[in-house]
Parts: structure tokens; C-alpha cells; sequence
């Protein structure tokens, strides 16, 4: 049995695009949730830097959040990018500890 990936991503928007960053993340969420081996996908706005996005996800396994990162929700957000974000966009991957 795989174990679950857990992973936090960091999208920092250009300036003036925060609005159409958060519009971007909420339209593509519902689909997303219902991606295969897809546990948790949601989205926070930063306190401290408002406007950043900072999403939370659990895949159930690498192979799933694989089929995601190459899937066409992530790929029409992706395509994007350049457009709205300010900084590249920052994955760190974790491991449940506790």
C-alpha cells in the first residue's frame, strides 16, 4: 500500500492579478476534488501576505498526484502562470510525522 502524499503550495501573485489567482484556484477545485485518489484539496488565502494562495493537498499515493500534475485541471491553471503569478510556484512535499 502506498502512503499518502501530503503537500503544500505556495502561489504568490503578480501584482494586480490576486483577485483572478483566487477566481483561478476556486474554479478549478470542485474538479480537482474529484480527481482519482485525490484526499483533500483546499485553498487559504495568506494572513500575512494577502492575496498569496496557499493550497494543502493529500493524494492518496505519487502515481496519483502524478496523473493530477499532468491531469487538465492543473495544466489550464498551469498554463496561466506567467500571467498571474508574481514567483515561480513553491511545492514542498511532506511527510506525516504525527
Amino acid at each position: 500500500m502506498s502512503e499518502h502524499v501530503h503537500l503544500i503550495g505556495r502561489l504568490v501573485p503578480r501584482v494586480g492579478q490576486e483577485l483572478a489567482l483566487a477566481q483561478a484556484m476556486t474554479s478549478i477545485t470542485p474538479a480537482v476534488r474529484g480527481e482519482p485518489g485525490c484526499l483533500a484539496y483546499t485553498a487559504h488565502e495568506s494572513r500575512e501576505q494577502p492575496g498569496t494562495i496557499v493550497m494543502y493537498e493529500i493524494w492518496e499515493s505519487q502515481a496519483a498526484l502524478d496523473v493530477h500534475a499532468d491531469g487538465p485541471n492543473f495544466r489550464a491553471l498551469a498554463a496561466r502562470f506567467d500571467e498571474l503569478l508574481g514567483e515561480p510556484l513553491a511545492i514542498e512535499l511532506l511527510h506525516k510525522i504525527a
